[in-house]
């Protein structure tokens, strides 16, 4: 039986009466990844959020916008667009999965080392905790930061905590020039991406294009953008690497959905077990919420 509350009331209901119950959860954005992470326990009834979804407000002048958690990531592309804005998250796996998906993941992508983590890009959310609390951390705007780091440690809890419901996000006006290059390397690629990414004019994304490795050496896919002048010296920079082609900027989309499904880090310390099992009990006592998905 999949659960598919319609409302917040009825989020918080269902959790209460499964932490009565002893009844474990797992809760579904829109499913594109659920073999991300660790199992969850076999006996977890599913609760999908996808009601969750849709614009809730947005302010073009404050560069902020606030969604649902079941908003697809093409959705706030295709928003923020219409006013000459994006939002850098664009994770890794495509534009078909959930932007409260991409949170409770913290599943990057290539703008990250240019523009932040997915916790860098989060200013507030609201989420519903083990024991049926509704939570509001954060805000909606960049001045407010009052419960901020609540804010990030529902972000890459792999809904273990609570379920997000909506999200606050950053946003970025879109670059007046834009390029995207692939450029050929000889040699460490991983040494030649690290050089652009650090250079004076570094590019907003480069990533070691998969599977692309010869005797000659291995491409590049770089993104260089923002004004006239900066893509122009940035070009030169991107050249001097190797031999540079233009390429259509739907390579982004490509080599993002290429991506396999994330998952938690690896063991932890004692140290760090102690906290993580702390903090399960502070918000999920019962742990009725993925049970197992961050072991």
């Amino acid at each position: 039986m999949t659960h598919r509350p319609a409302a917040l009331g009825e989020l918080s209901e269902l959790i209460v009466g499964a932490a009565a119950a002893a009844q474990p959860l797992r809760l579904i954005g829109l499913g594109t990844w659920l073999d991300g992470g660790a199992p969850v326990a076999a006996e977890a009834e599913p609760v999908s959020l996808d009601a969750f979804g849709g614009i809730i407000e947005y302010e073009p002048g404050d560069l902020t916008i606030t969604v649902g958690a079941a908003t697809t990531i093409a959705e706030l592309d295709a928003v923020t667009a219409a006013h000459n804005q994006w939002c850098p998250l664009a994770p890794w796996g495509g534009d078909g999965g959930s932007v409260g998906a991409t949170i409770a993941t913290a599943t990057p992508g290539p703008y990250a080392h240019a523009f932040g983590l997915p916790r860098d890009l989060v200013l507030g959310l609201e989420c519903v905790d083990g024991t049926g609390k509704v939570l509001r951390p954060g805000g909606k705007v960049v001045k407010n930061v009052a419960g901020f780091d609540l804010v990030r440690l529902m972000t890459g809890s792999w809904g273990s905590l609570a379920a997000i419901t909506r999200v606050s996000l950053r946003l970025r006006a879109r670059p007046v020039a834009d390029q995207t290059w692939i450029v050929s390397v000889e040699g460490d690629a991983i040494a030649a991406q690290r050089a652009l990414r650090h250079g004076a004019t570094s590019p907003i994304a480069c990533e070691v294009l998969p599977s692309d490795r010869t005797a000659a050496g291995s491409r590049l896919l770089v993104r260089i953008a923002g004004n006239a002048r900066y893509v122009e010296a940035a070009r030169t920079t991107v050249r001097q690497a190797g031999h540079a082609e233009p390429s259509d900027a739907g390579a982004w989309t490509a080599i993002r959905a290429s991506a396999p499904a994330p998952s938690p880090r690896g063991a932890l310390s004692d140290v760090a077990r102690a906290l993580n099992d702390g903090v399960k009990r502070a918000f999920d006592p019962a742990n009725v919420l993925n049970p197992g998905i961050m072991a």
